[in-house]
C-alpha cells in the first residue's frame, strides 16, 4: 500500500475518517519560503463539511497543528509535518455495512483486498476525509506556486445535467476565470492573490447556473438520492518544456495525483474526448510568435504536447461519480452468509461531494505541478 507522491517534493497522507487524527508529511519544500497559515485555513475551509444544505452534516474544527518544518512562518528544511483530530465520529453509524458493502463504494474492494481487517467506520482511508492534509499540502503548495508566477483556478463545471460556461482557455482567449488572462512567458509577479473563484462558496463562472445546480442538489437530497459533476481546472503561468516522455509525462503525472480523490472517475485536457469527433484542420491549434514568444491561437491541445508543457495555460476536467452513501433502500450481499441483501445507509454524507471537491483538484494539481519545477 503507498499513500505517498512525489520526486522532489514529498507528501504522504496517514490517517482514516473515523481514527484519533489525520495528517501529512510535505518533504522536500524549499526553504525559506513563508507560509501564511491564515490562507492555509481559509482554503481548508473550502472542503469543510456541515457549512451548507449540499454537504455533510458532519463538522469538524479541521484545525492544523504543526509539529514540524516552520520556523517563523517560513520552511526551514525539514519536513512539514501536520496532524488534524478527528472530534466527531459515529462509528456505530456504520455497523450494519460492516458486511454488507455499499454498492459503487469501496467497501467491497477494500474487504477483499485486506481480508476482512479494513475499517469500515467512515470508509477507513478510502474516506473523502482524507482530502484535509491532502488540501493542507495543496495550500501549501499553492502559495510557492504563486511566487513563481504560476496560478491555478477551478470551477464546477457541471452538477447532473446543470451546466456553468467553460472557461475560455481552450477555445482562444483565456480570461473567464479570475486569474487567467497569463499567457506563456508572463512569469514573476503577477501583481495579485491566488485569484478568488475558488474562494467562493459555490463556485461557478455563470452565478445563475450555479443557483441551479445548487437546486439540483436539493432536490436530490430531498429524495434521498444523490448527484455527480464534473470540476474544470485551468493552470496559468507554467513555462514550456514541463514532462518527462515516457511516463512521466505531464498528463500522466496530473492523472495519478488526480485518481487520488475518491470518486473521481474520468478525466479530460483540453477538447478531450470531444477531440475525437474533430477534423485535425478543427483540432490544431496554430502557433503565431508574440513578443517573442510561442502561443497558439487555440488551446485544444490542454496546454500539453507530446506530453510536455507548451507554455499556453493547462486545461483539465475531473468527473465525479455521485455519492454512493444514499437513503434509498439499495441490493447488497452479506458477505459472512453469502446471502442476498437489502442495505438501507445511515449516517451523515454529502448529497454530492463536487463543491467540496474543487479544491482537493487544485490541491492535487499544485502539490504535482510543484514537485515537477522544484529543481528545474
Amino acid at each position: 500500500m503507498t499513500s505517498s507522491i512525489g520526486n522532489r517534493v514529498k507528501i504522504q497522507l496517514f490517517g482514516q475518517s473515523h481514527s484519533k487524527g489525520l495528517g501529512v508529511v510535505i518533504d522536500g519544500l524549499p526553504a525559506g519560503e513563508k507560509i501564511d497559515m491564515d490562507k492555509v485555513e481559509a482554503f481548508l475551509k473550502l472542503r469543510a463539511g456541515g457549512k451548507n444544505p449540499w454537504s455533510t452534516k458532519r463538522t469538524e474544527p479541521d484545525v492544523p497543528t504543526i509539529l514540524s518544518g516552520l520556523l517563523d512562518d517560513k520552511t526551514c528544511g525539514a519536513p512539514l509535518s501536520v496532524v488534524f483530530e478527528n472530534t466527531n465520529i459515529h462509528e456505530a453509524d456504520y455497523e450494519n455495512i460492516r458486511f454488507v458493502p455499499r454498492p459503487s463504494h469501496a467497501d467491497y474492494t477494500a474487504f477483499v483486498k485486506y481480508n476482512g481487517n479494513n475499517d469500515i467506520s467512515g470508509g477507513g482511508h478510502f474516506s473523502g476525509r482524507l482530502t484535509l492534509p491532502l488540501c493542507f499540502a495543496g495550500a501549501v503548495c499553492l502559495q510557492v506556486l504563486e511566487r513563481k508566477g504560476i496560478i491555478i483556478n477551478a470551477h464546477i463545471l457541471s452538477i447532473g445535467t446543470v451546466n456553468d460556461d467553460p472557461c475560455d482557455c481552450v477555445s482562444g482567449d483565456c480570461d473567464t476565470l479570475p486569474g487567467c488572462g497569463i499567457q506563456a512567458g508572463s512569469g514573476g509577479d503577477l501583481g495579485h492573490d491566488v485569484s478568488q473563484n475558488i474562494y467562493d462558496e459555490f463556485p461557478t463562472i455563470n452565478k445563475e447556473a450555479g443557483e441551479r445546480m445548487i437546486k439540483a442538489i436539493e432536490d436530490a437530497a430531498d429524495s434521498g438520492d444523490s448527484l455527480g459533476g464534473v470540476i474544470e481546472c485551468c493552470i496559468t503561468g507554467i513555462p514550456p518544456g514541463l514532462g518527462e516522455p515516457i511516463f512521466d509525462n505531464m498528463e500522466s503525472r496530473l492523472a495519478y495525483s488526480l485518481f487520488a480523490i475518491p470518486a473521481v472517475k474520468g478525466l479530460e485536457f483540453g477538447a478531450g474526448f470531444k477531440s475525437s469527433e474533430m477534423r485535425g484542420s478543427e483540432y490544431n491549434d496554430s502557433f503565431y510568435m508574440d513578443d517573442g514568444d510561442v502561443r497558439t491561437k487555440t488551446n485544444n491541445s490542454g496546454g500539453i504536447l507530446g506530453g510536455i508543457s507548451n507554455g499556453m495555460p493547462i486545461v483539465f476536467r475531473t468527473a465525479f461519480k455521485p455519492t454512493p452513501s444514499i437513503s434509498i433502500p439499495q441490493q447488497s450481499v452479506d458477505l459472512l452468509s453469502g446471502d442476498d441483501e437489502t442495505l438501507e445507509i445511515k449516517g451523515r454524507h454529502d448529497p454530492c461531494i463536487v463543491p467540496r471537491a474543487v479544491p482537493c483538484v487544485v490541491s492535487a494539481a499544485a502539490i504535482v505541478i510543484l514537485d515537477m519545477i522544484t529543481g528545474e
